[in-house]
């Protein structure tokens, strides 16, 4: 317990201190007028108070992360909780906030656009695919999830097809509708459940007569997969999560001040690493590794948050925990296909103020995501947490050449960055969904191809700095 208790300290203290100082070396400006003003259109770039990003914030990036990620990592053992505190804080929160920064300082731009300005034309078409690709994998995911969690709390009484259906129109209309009309209202009611949900499973595990387990750097797994790389591609969201980086954007467009930004985007990571704590320490105390793989086996980590909630809260209380799991995701579905959209209609210059032609492009995303819905879960969250990371990888790199251009302190993004490439080499290199080599050879090959393309970027760090790329849109 006292591990659990003093990485939920620091995880906190960590907002007040170096997300201080992360703000301090980007230096916001409260006088700069923000996209939501600059670019007000009335249906993607709306003011909206802090309090509200915040909020639609922390539910657009949590999805199902910090809940089936931190279950699932709870295989390996207490070394989880280290990744979900170090990796917040230096890496997960230093992303979210330099990502939406960074957006905002050029007209809510996604992350396609600014990899083309900061990386290179190339670059550009190339994330453009990575981020579709991931937010189609994420909005696919994160409607199987909650239709599969629905699905247990209701004991099969309403067909699975009928709940994904239900899903999938919520979710049109949240891709296709203002942001302020559906989001912004509903997501305060999402929120109280969420934060009910997931107090009282943290609450009742503190009291219960249920261990969490302390520190370890044992590998618990009890199928005895590696902990480097696999662990930093199961715990995600809740530690450093790309698909944050398609996330952040949305609300860079309905920021009001600069000076928001750390409690929106930092803080927000922050809370979603409290989340992942407690379901991972949840996890850990009530089932051992071979109960809790068997769970996971048989009915995804769907069948876990099940388990853990009826336990520790009874009927009642299990059920808003449950109802607090289904939340995440939906909430983050239903913004996964909204960036997509809008991803798309930037890349291909479709002004997005008609309804006919929000509809042009959201129609087609739908259909090919009810098709991916066909694809067994556990292979769709393979490939989504190798793309997710990957774009966290490409997120950091182009952190790290703003900072860099315009003379701060880029170590701050520089080290999560080629920490996380490292680990997106060997993953692939190492696994059957990549190209199955050793995984000695895997560690040696990765650390050759890193520090190639630090070499790369550093070359083109300097000749963007010589040349003095434009680092800030200028607003009127």
């Amino acid at each position: 317990m006292i591990t659990f208790l003093v990485s939920i300290v620091v995880l906190i203290a960590a907002y007040f201190i170096y997300g201080k100082f992360v703000e301090r070396v980007f230096n916001p400006i409260e006088s700069r007028k923000t996209p939501a003003y600059a670019n007000a259109d009335g249906v993607d770039y709306v003011p909206m108070n802090k309090h509200k990003n915040a909020l639609i914030q922390l539910l657009n990036i949590a999805g199902t992360g910090p809940i089936f990620g931190p279950i699932m990592g709870a295989l390996f053992g207490p070394v989880a909780f280290l990744w979900i505190v170090l990796g917040a804080i230096f890496a997960g929160a230093t992303h979210d906030y330099l990502t939406g920064m960074i957006s905002i300082r050029n007209r809510g731009a996604h992350i396609p656009e600014l990899a083309g300005k900061f990386l290179g034309a190339f670059s550009r078409h190339i994330v453009n695919i990575f981020a579709l690709l991931l937010l189609l994998l994420v909005g696919t995911v994160f409607v199987t999830t909650p239709a599969s969690l629905l699905s247990i709390l209701v004991n099969g009484k309403v067909a699975l097809w009928v709940i994904i259906a239900v899903i999938f129109v919520y979710y049109f209309l949240s891709t296709i509708l203002p942001i302020d009309k559906i989001i912004g209202r509903l997501y305060p009611y999402f929120g109280a459940v969420l934060l009910l949900g997931t107090i009282g499973v943290g609450v009742a595990l503190l009291f219960s007569d249920y261990k969490i387990p302390e520190l370890s750097l044992e590998n618990m797994h009890p199928d005895n997969l590696p902990i480097f790389p696999i662990l930093f591609f199961t715990i995600t969201c809740g530690a450093l999560s790309g698909f944050h980086a398609t996330q952040s954007p949305i609300i860079s467009r309905t920021v009001q001040k600069e000076s928001q930004g750390r409690y929106v985007f930092y803080g927000m990571m922050i809370a979603e690493a409290v989340i992942a704590m407690i379901w991972a320490a949840a996890a850990m105390s009530l089932l051992d590794g071979q109960t809790l793989s068997e769970f996971i086996k048989t009915g995804t980590p769907s069948s876990v948050v099940n388990e853990v909630s009826m336990t520790l809260l009874g009927a009642v209380g299990g059920t808003i925990a449950v109802l607090g799991a289904i939340v995440l995701p939906i909430t983050s579905g239903d913004t996964a296909f909204r960036a997509a959209r809008s991803i798309i209609a930037d890349y291909l210059k479709i002004d997005q103020s008609k309804m006919v032609k929000r509809l042009l492009i959201a129609v087609p995303l739908f259909i090919v995501s009810a098709m991916l819905t066909q694809i067994d879960f556990n292979l769709l969250w393979r490939y989504f947490s190798w793309a997710n990371q990957a774009t966290a990888a490409i997120a950091l790199w182009i952190a790290t050449m703003y900072l860099f251009i315009k003379g701060k302190n880029y170590i701050i993004s520089l080290v999560p960055a080629l920490f996380i490439t490292y680990m997106v080499f060997v993953y692939i290199l190492n696994q059957k969904i990549g190209f199955n080599l050793d995984l000695n050879v895997s560690y040696i090959i990765g650390i050759v191809l890193t520090a190639i393309l630090a070499v790369l970027f550093f070359i083109k760090a300097k000749h963007n700095k010589r040349d003095k790329i434009e680092t800030d849109i200028p607003v009127e």
